[in-house]
């Protein structure tokens, strides 16, 4: 029903940059929500940044002012660029679609993981 993949990741010094894409595709959904959540060893998988239907964006305090999320909506494609990056920043990045079906209900679909290391 919907496929997503994601691309970028690697590894970058701390200070440095790095750019994830995203892109779904789906016979069925349009305008879904899109963001990124990430996972390090031994804690749960955080919302880093997701970017609503409508537009409205959610992201976790520590990103604040340091990533940033933008999507295009004809594309079915969303982007997160990370300045700034921390050692703590390190850890698997997955993006996830979030999108409402015809009953109500939201279906939220993951991409592979790709890991981001930040190394001092």
């Amino acid at each position: 029903q919907v496929q997503v993949e994601q691309s970028g990741g690697g590894s970058v010094q701390a200070g440095g940059s790095m750019k994830l894409s995203c892109t779904y595709s789906s016979s069925i959904f349009s305008n879904c929500g899109m963001g990124w959540y990430r996972r390090d060893p031994g804690n749960e998988r955080e919302l880093v940044s997701f970017v609503m239907s409508d537009d409205t964006i959610r992201e976790v305090d520590s990103v604040k002012g340091r990533f940033t999320i933008s999507r295009e909506n004809s594309k079915n494609t969303a982007y997160l660029q990370m300045n700034s990056l921390k050692i703590e920043d390190t850890a698997l990045y997955y993006c996830a679609v979030q999108c409402l079906d015809t009953d109500g209900t939201r279906r939220r679909y993951w991409s592979q993981a790709t890991q981001v290391t930040v190394s001092s």
